[in-house]
């Protein structure tokens, strides 16, 4: 039993080192000059004049706002239409809801990467090509956010929806009243899921934007760490930590209550 504890002990250890490693070294490379990325010298000089270089060698204020309004405006877009369907699914009976809701499942087991071609001939076809909004039109119905706020809804009491029923409230207003403020801890486990997925999407935002003024940082990154511009560790790691940063520091501020919105949202 102990050689066993011993052993997972030492797997986990093993696995976080592995996983943090990258990290570390981009923290190195981003705090000393670019003579000291391969030479780990306790008493090297620390700068911070990688961050400065790398801000002003790539329009990265411009790539910052696209991420925010990209993010921001998914995730106000599935909160309202996955809390509409899901509330519908939930507690509506309606003929076929049940195959609808299946096929919102099968939208969990189709990857993204396979409907780009289709998904940048509908874009095309309106016209949206090279938009923030061409980015996160495709996302903006989230199966698993329809997934996830169903199940918490079906766990909110019927009494509650008969006891406002009683008071007056209308479907909206119980809706709002009742079933909203009591999946708080799912929604912001949900937000925290999108910003991060989203602001971490590559492909198709690589695809779908040609110019500066529509890229995200996953994007404009890339193209500043390209053979094109050199490769100068130090400073790609330094705009590597500047791009991160934002999450890394929204998941150290919030990551009891990301943990505790993921268990008492029923996940298994």
């Amino acid at each position: 039993m102990r050689v066993t504890r011993a052993i997972e002990t030492a797997g986990a250890w093993l696995l976080g080192i592995i996983w943090i490693a990258p990290l570390l070294y981009a923290l190195w490379a981003a705090f000393h000059p670019s003579a000291y990325t391969t030479r780990f010298e306790l008493l090297a000089p620390l700068t911070l004049q990688n961050f400065a270089e790398a801000w002003d060698a790539a329009p990265f204020a411009r790539y910052f706002l696209n991420t925010f309004i990209l993010v921001t405006m998914i995730l106000a877009a599935q909160l309202v239409l996955c809390t509409l369907a899901a509330f519908a699914f939930a507690r509506s009976r309606f003929p076929g809801s049940g195959i609808l809701f299946g096929l919102v499942l099968l939208q969990l087991m189709i990857m993204p990467d396979v409907l780009l071609v289709e998904n940048y001939r509908t874009m095309r076809d309106l016209g949206l090509v090279d938009t923030i909004l061409a980015i996160g039109l495709p996302y903006m119905a989230s199966a698993f956010g329809i997934f996830l706020l169903r199940q918490t809804f079906r766990q909110v009491p019927k009494e509650l929806e008969e006891a406002a029923i009683v008071e007056g409230c209308g479907t909206m207003a119980i809706l709002w009243r009742v079933y909203v403020p009591l999946a708080k801890p799912t929604y912001l486990a949900y937000g925290l899921t999108s910003v991060s997925y989203h602001w971490n999407n590559f492909l198709w935002p690589l695809v779908i934007t040609n110019t500066v003024e529509t890229r995200p940082l996953t994007v404009g990154l890339a193209v500043f760490a390209s053979t094109d511009q050199g490769i100068d560790w130090a400073i790609i790691s330094a705009a590597t930590l500047m791009t991160s940063a934002p999450l890394l520091l929204g998941f150290l501020l919030f990551q009891r209550q990301f943990v505790q919105s993921f268990m008492r949202a029923g996940i298994r």
